[in-house]
């Protein structure tokens, strides 16, 4: 009897969540020590930054040169960003070194979920 009556509930209750992420790949380890999601993080959140405006997160204190950049985060962008931060943006102050190509597919698979 009170599975006939929770069936359904959990049927319901896994419809309305909203659909999750994909498991970061390996090549996104090093990203999610700065790009926590968290107010306090030392990068800013990435959810949604696929399409994204350059420098436009109001509550993140960007870099001078990522202000300036007015790129919009799509795939390309992100790919040549990724292989080559200083050479997109320079001066901006992400800690991070390029990281090969097929590396960077891998993530922007991932940032493109984070939605």
């Amino acid at each position: 009897m009170i599975i006939r009556f929770l069936l359904p509930l959990a049927t319901v209750a896994t419809l309305a969540m909203p659909a999750l992420a994909q498991e970061s790949p390996p090549a996104f380890e090093p990203c999610s020590a700065c790009h926590t999601g968290d107010p306090d993080a030392l990068g800013p959140d990435l959810t949604g930054v696929v399409g994204r405006k350059s420098g436009s997160l109001p509550d993140f204190r960007y870099s001078a040169a990522m202000k300036r950049s007015n790129l919009t985060w799509d795939p390309d962008t992100l790919k040549r960003y990724l292989i080559d931060p200083q050479g997109v943006v320079p001066g901006n102050r992400m800690p991070m070194g390029p990281i090969p190509p097929d590396q960077a597919d891998q993530v922007i698979g991932y940032l493109k979920t984070l939605k």
